[in-house]
C-alpha cells in the first residue's frame, strides 16, 4: 500500500496560487510529490509550477479559456481563488461562485474515477440553511448573465456578495456530490475561519474588527495560518479522503461547534 497522502503521480490544476492559501497549497503540493501542477490566476505564482494559466476569473470568457487551456486529464481540481466583499458584488459572486461551478463543470469530464473537485468556501457560508429554497433558484439559472441578472434584482441579498458567494458554494458541494459518485469522483469543500491572509484586512473592512477578533477568541485565540488551511485542502483531495463526498468541512478550531452548541462567549 502506498502513502494515501502523496500525490506522486497525480496531475493538479489549482486556481488562485499567487498568495495565501493557493501560494501555501502550492507548496505543500510540492513536499507531497505533485508531478505536474498548473495554475490559473491574474498574476504569477512565486512557486515553481509546470504551467501557468493566465485568466481572468470574474468573467465566462476568462473561466472558458482557462478551462480550454488545460492539458491532459486532471486528477484534483482545487478551486481556491476567491475575493473579498470589497471588490463590486459582480465580482465576488462571480469569482467566488459562478467560476467555480462553471470551471468544475467544464472540466469534469477530464476528471478521471479516483479523482477529486476541493473548493475553498468559508465558514461565511453557514447560513445556507436559512434561505435554501431561495438559492437553490439562483442555482437553478445556468446562464452567467442571468445569474448576475438575478444579483442586481436582489439588493437584498447582494448587499453581502461574499456570504452569498460562500453559501453557493457550500450548497454546490452538496448538490454536486451525486454525480459526481456516479462519476467515481468526489467533491468537497474547505470552510476556514479568519486566517492570516493578504485579505484578512479586507475582511475586517467588511465584517469588522470586533466580529472578527470575536471569532478568533472563540477557537484558539488566533487565525489559522494559510498552511494549515492548505493542508486541509490537500487532504481532501488526496486518496486519503477517497470515502469523503459532498462534506463542507469546517476549518475554524471549533467555531461552528460551539456556535451550534450555544458555547460561545
Amino acid at each position: 500500500m502506498g502513502n494515501p497522502f502523496s500525490y506522486q503521480d497525480k496531475r493538479v490544476v489549482v486556481t488562485g496560487g499567487a498568495s495565501g492559501i493557493g501560494a501555501a497549497l502550492l507548496e505543500l503540493l510540492g513536499d507531497l510529490g505533485a508531478p505536474h501542477v498548473t495554475v490559473i490566476d491574474r498574476k504569477p505564482p512565486a512557486a515553481a509550477v509546470d504551467r501557468f494559466v493566465e485568466a481572468d476569473l470574474s468573467s465566462r470568457a476568462g473561466v472558458d479559456a482557462a478551462a480550454a487551456a488545460i492539458e491532459g486529464p486532471v486528477d484534483v481540481l482545487f478551486n481556491n481563488a476567491g475575493v473579498a466583499g470589497t471588490q463590486p458584488a459582480p465580482v465576488v459572486f462571480s469569482v467566488n461562485y459562478l467560476a467555480v461551478r462553471r470551471l468544475s463543470e467544464r472540466l469534469a469530464g477530464r476528471i478521471p474515477a479516483g479523482g477529486a473537485v476541493v473548493i475553498t468556501s468559508s465558514m461565511a457560508g453557514i447560513g445556507w440553511q436559512a434561505h435554501q429554497d431561495e438559492l437553490g433558484r439562483l442555482m437553478a439559472i445556468g446562464d452567467w448573465d442571468e445569474a448576475l441578472t438575478w444579483l442586481d434584482t436582489h439588493p437584498e441579498r447582494a448587499g453581502d456578495p461574499y456570504a452569498l458567494s460562500k453559501e453557493c458554494t457550500q450548497l454546490y458541494t452538496l448538490r454536486a456530490a451525486r454525480a459526481a459518485s456516479r462519476a467515481g469522483t468526489r467533491i468537497n469543500s474547505a470552510c476556514p475561519g479568519a486566517t492570516s491572509t493578504p485579505l484578512l484586512g479586507d475582511f475586517r473592512l467588511t465584517m469588522t474588527d470586533e466580529i472578527i477578533d470575536w471569532s478568533v477568541r472563540q477557537g484558539l485565540g488566533r487565525p489559522a495560518s494559510p498552511r494549515e488551511v492548505a493542508q486541509i485542502l490537500a487532504f481532501l483531495g488526496s486518496d486519503a479522503a477517497g470515502y469523503l463526498n459532498g462534506v463542507n468541512l469546517p476549518v475554524d478550531a471549533g467555531l461552528q461547534a460551539a456556535l451550534a452548541t450555544g458555547q460561545t462567549d
